[in-house]
């Protein structure tokens, strides 16, 4: 809803101004001063209008881009009313974080499927399956990257950007038995790699 003019009769003084007129006070003499001198417009006042608005957001658009409706803003007693602008705002994804037209997601994985592989199906934001197989170790912390599954851009829809997934692995919280850990010692074959470092 916004505000409109409407006339409920009479008139009333606008576009006001200040000039100046001069009066001669005596022979060979005169005073200049200042009045002030207005217009009779019609008689108005503010009354509410409901008026939908069809908003369309394109593909690929970004957060804090506007979209500016003219003559759509609120009224002004002399004159055209203003325009009226619509923000962009983008809520939190629950699995997808936008950077630019790249996205970035986490998957957890179980430690199974990390030593092992898989192979899955994300599902993206239209709905349509991001297949991902993994044949080799996959190590927390790793990053794939799968290209074209980002978002459009705005100016080029024929343009996507990338959709970076970064891999978390999920460790079983149970006890191993004595044979359970002779098992994976033999079909691991890794010697120690234990190291101290600065990480930071």
């Amino acid at each position: 809803s916004s505000g409109i003019n409407a006339e409920y009769g009479g008139t009333r003084q606008c576009n006001c101004r200040m000039e100046m007129k001069t009066h001669m006070t005596g022979p060979g003499s005169f005073q200049m001063t200042q009045h002030r001198v207005c217009d009779q417009c019609p008689n108005l006042r503010q009354a509410i209008e409901t008026e939908e608005l069809e908003l369309e957001i394109e593909p690929g658009m970004l957060d804090g881009m506007t979209q500016r409706f003219s003559g759509k803003g609120e009224p002004h007693m002399e004159g055209e009313p203003g325009d009226l602008y619509f923000k962009v705002k983008t809520i939190r994804h629950n699995i997808f974080e936008r950077k630019g037209d790249d996205l970035y997601t986490n998957l957890t994985i179980s430690l199974q499927e990390a030593l092992v592989g898989f192979d899955m199906t994300l599902s993206h934001l239209d709905g349509h399956g991001v297949d991902i197989k993994r044949e080799k170790v996959t190590w927390p912390g790793a990053i794939i990257m799968k290209k074209g599954e980002g978002m459009p851009n705005f100016e080029n829809r024929n343009k996507l950007g990338n959709l970076y997934i970064t891999f978390d692995v999920k460790f079983p919280r149970g006890e191993l038995s004595s044979e359970d850990k002779d098992n994976v010692r033999k079909i691991l074959n890794q010697a120690s790699a234990q190291k101290a470092y600065n990480g930071l």
